[in-house]
């Protein structure tokens, strides 16, 4: 833990981009969920699931949404985003981010769809999220917070993205975040592979609310769930015309995965550094 608390004493960060978004000082929370309708946002949904492996399959698109797979709806007295998960897809902020905390709630709901029925309920949180819809893993270049009964705060790479995180292998032979181990690289096509799991568990039983932070700032992300970090991303980047380029901005996505999930008080704030304590 020593060497990340030197590694993170260096971040002096100062600014932060909300594009297309009003100007807020250092600290003050922006609501990114209006409670009302999807202002702010925009979804991109693949082809409905059919078990026909010859059949076409054409994405639904952009902006396209003619099952009301994203909806807002009122779920314990409180607006909420609900996401049934019917369709892949995601929905997205119009807005880049970067030197950011970012909060919301999620609890599950109880549908769910196939080709995922009787599996974990799915969804997650993409962040520094750019490039095209439709990519060949369906969504936009991104690193990912999962979101997944059981998994949440796991790390997924997202296409052509690479990080270093503290990681050891389990009994299993999987990568688990483990502070004070060394820094391994995460990237798909190489040794490590492009995901690793989080350490510890501190998800709620499901049908309970739970309260995601993260902490973006430069290139080094914080996953906390219900006040407990559980995963640490270091050295984030991408690779952009053959060549490693440093990654610490983008949008925010939402998956749409195959199980009916609620999310509320989505807000984002401005930081310069991580909190102090953070880490310890």
């Amino acid at each position: 833990m020593k060497s990340l608390l030197l590694w993170f004493s260096i971040i002096q960060l100062s600014s932060l981009t909300l594009s297309a978004q009003p100007s807020k000082s250092r600290g003050e929370w922006t609501s990114l969920f209006n409670g009302k309708n999807l202002k702010g946002w925009e979804t991109y949904l693949d082809a409905p699931y059919t078990q026909d492996k010859s059949a076409k399959r054409v994405p639904i698109g952009l902006n396209k949404d003619p099952n009301r797979v994203f909806s807002v709806v009122k779920v314990d007295g409180e607006p909420a985003l609900r996401i049934s998960g019917e369709t892949f897809g995601g929905i997205n902020t119009l807005a880049d981010f970067e030197n950011y905390h970012l909060r919301l709630e999620f609890k599950w709901g109880e549908l769910q769809w196939p080709p995922k029925l009787g599996q974990p309920r799915d969804s997650g949180l993409l962040y520094y999220s750019g490039g095209a819809h439709g990519t060949p893993m369906l969504w936009m270049e991104s690193f990912e917070f999962q979101i997944q009964e059981g998994d949440t705060g796991d790390y997924w790479g997202v296409m052509n993205v690479a990080t270093d995180i503290p990681a050891r292998k389990n009994e299993k032979g999987k990568y688990v975040y483990s502070p004070g181990s060394p820094l391994l690289l995460f990237q798909d096509k190489t040794p490590n592979g492009r995901s690793c799991l989080k350490y510890p568990d501190a998800e709620k039983p499901t049908g309970q609310w739970n309260v995601v932070d993260l902490y973006c700032v430069g290139d080094t992300c914080v996953h906390v769930i219900n006040g407990t970090v559980n995963m640490v991303l270091l050295n984030t980047r991408h690779l952009v015309n053959g060549k490693m380029e440093p990654l610490t901005q983008g949008k925010i996505q939402i998956q749409s995965e195959g199980a009916e999930v609620y999310y509320r008080n989505i807000q984002v704030r401005s930081i310069g550094q991580l909190p102090a304590g953070l880490l310890e």
